[in-house]
């Protein structure tokens, strides 16, 4: 069910920006693309922080924006949460009044949610401390905290987590999509980053020079030969899988979906947890035959759905392992040796030390 319907046309000196998106009512919808393709622009303009010369912006049943009407909710009558790059916290405010400060201008009076919010970020402990005794980590917590204390109906999140280091970006990931699983909050949230698209993403946008060249499920955008994600060295899937063991003398977890078995290096977690992988499509080979190997898992049937020439010398080749797409880059000599044709059968090895949760 579409959750958000937007239509910007905003023209600057130096960049223009025309986008028109349906995202859906649930999850986490990612929006990505490179420096400049205009990501934190379109945030801005859901939020009324921009004027575009052409604006519609419709939240659920909600009219925010339409210019041919001549109608613009401001931001603050807007139902959404923002949180930005830095945590913006009052230095002078306690951690509690931080969070007080957002529940003033809640959009309900109930507040039910923010204790549970408090609890799911862990930051009970924190209440009573000022910005300048927190780490970046937890300024960011509460900067989350203090978004949703005014309980919008829609999150927004501009690389929230861009100015830590990766010890305080694997701190929060899992908050975040714990949060949004508890609160059932749809949220739009822009990164660069491949890890948290993986970890965070159900729906994602793809931008470039002011345009949106796709919106789908992540792994359908991702996978897309004729997209630039699937072209590029860095091109990669994400499969979701299973724990159904663990083998603790070589600290392997043992996964299933429906493709067949993998085995990962990580630390133990509970049989029937579910594990987003990320598969860089270089670190996928192929063979015609089920290679001989000491390791029987991570050795996938496939069939080849299409390909493509990325890069001088390269083909990247979209596969489909059992229900799930999985892309595997592989020199054109090796494409020929296997004499590589749409709908034949192969099967893909995936190096278990190369497999990314």
């Amino acid at each position: 069910m579409t959750m958000l319907k937007a239509q910007f046309h905003l023209k600057l000196a130096t960049f223009e920006l025309a986008a028109q998106l349906e995202l859906p009512s649930t999850g986490i919808t990612v929006i990505t693309g490179s420096s400049g393709s205009g990501k934190t622009l379109l945030m801005r303009c859901i939020a009324g922080l921009e004027h575009p010369q052409v604006a519609y912006c419709q939240l659920n049943e909600q009219l925010w924006e339409d210019s041919a009407a001549g109608y613009c909710l401001a931001t603050y009558q807007r139902p959404l949460g923002y949180v930005f790059q830095d945590s913006c916290l009052f230095p002078h405010l306690t951690v509690q009044q931080n969070i007080d400060y957002g529940r003033k201008r809640s959009y309900s009076k109930s507040n039910h949610n923010l204790e549970v919010v408090i609890e799911l970020l862990n930051i009970t402990s924190l209440l009573k401390r000022k910005p300048a005794k927190l780490s970046g980590g937890e300024k960011q917590r509460v900067a989350i905290a203090r978004a949703l204390a005014v309980e919008p109906q829609l999150l927004l999140m501009d690389e929230p987590l861009a100015a830590l280091d990766q010890a305080h970006k694997y701190e929060i990931l899992p908050y975040l999509r714990h949060l949004q699983r508890e609160l059932q909050l749809p949220v739009l949230y822009i990164t660069h980053s491949p890890q948290e698209m993986t970890q965070l993403a159900d729906h994602l946008v793809l931008m470039d020079k002011g345009k949106i060249l796709a919106s789908g499920e992540l792994q359908s955008v991702l996978t897309c030969l004729d997209l630039p994600l699937a072209q590029s060295q860095r091109a990669s899937s994400v499969l979701t899988a299973e724990v159904f063991a663990y083998e603790a003398e070589f600290q392997l977890l043992q996964l299933c979906f429906s493709g067949g078995n993998l085995s990962v290096p990580h630390q133990e977690l509970p049989k029937g947890s579910q594990l987003r992988l990320r598969i860089y499509a270089r670190d996928v080979s192929l063979s015609l035959q089920s290679p001989p190997s000491i390791d029987s898992c991570n050795n996938l049937p496939a069939r080849v759905l299409g390909m493509v020439n990325p890069a001088v010398g390269y083909i990247t080749v979209s596969l489909q392992v059992g229900t799930e797409l999985l892309l595997a880059q592989i020199t054109r000599k090796t494409a020929s040796l296997l004499q590589l044709e749409i709908g034949q059968r192969v099967y893909a090895e995936i190096k278990n030390t190369a497999i990314l949760s």
